[in-house]
């Protein structure tokens, strides 16, 4: 199924640079969690998106990072083709960088038939004020449904990813927390976003 422009553009909000989607200390954020205050700016043909995006070009400071698995459906099986991601995170120092008024680090994929998905990034940097860990910002696109927020990759051993945190985190299986490991010269991050119904 083809999503035409105007819908893809309904369908991605991009969060503000600001937006933390911090929760009260134990308070569990609905499912599905919206973007609130959020801006359309992708103007992206959703006909040219692949299940593989480049966030940060070769030449961004910082350690590579690769994010990969697949999106299945609730059950936590089933492949989802057809799903439109959109992913944006802080620089290696920390904070949300702008180049012509957009978000410098952010990108767009569809997965493919097997429900693939494939970014290639930096590992963020923490935010300069602390108190959140590391994260990369993930939002999910059915086709016929709205955009909606799933829980941030995060990475074990973060010190900000406290029982604090974990409890602001959507409830279920998929907690966002990766284990990286070592990839030649970066990291690499394996997660299936589970889709929420």
């Amino acid at each position: 199924m083809r999503l035409p422009i105007v819908l893809l553009a309904l369908l991605l909000p991009v969060a503000a640079c600001t937006q933390t989607h911090e929760s009260p200390a134990g308070a569990l954020r609905p499912a599905p969690y919206p973007c609130d205050g959020c801006e359309i700016t992708h103007e992206a043909d959703p006909d040219t998106l692949g299940w593989q995006a480049t966030v940060a070009a070769a030449d961004e400071p910082g350690e590579r990072l690769v994010l990969t698995g697949r999106v299945v459906g609730p059950d936590g099986r089933t492949p989802m083709p057809e799903v439109v991601l959109y992913v944006h995170q802080t620089d290696a120092t920390g904070r949300y960088r702008h180049e012509d008024s957009r978000l410098a680090l952010q990108g767009w994929l569809r997965t493919d038939a097997e429900g693939r998905y494939r970014v290639e990034t930096i590992r963020p940097g923490p935010y300069p004020s602390g108190g959140m860990p590391a994260h990369i910002h993930v939002y999910v696109a059915e086709p016929g449904r709205a955009a909606y927020y799933l829980n941030d990759f995060v990475f074990e051993g973060d010190p900000e990813l406290t029982p604090t945190y974990r409890a602001t985190l959507l409830p279920g299986p998929d907690d966002g927390v990766l284990r990286l490991t070592r990839d030649g010269d970066g990291w690499l991050g394996i997660r299936d976003l589970r889709l929420v119904r």
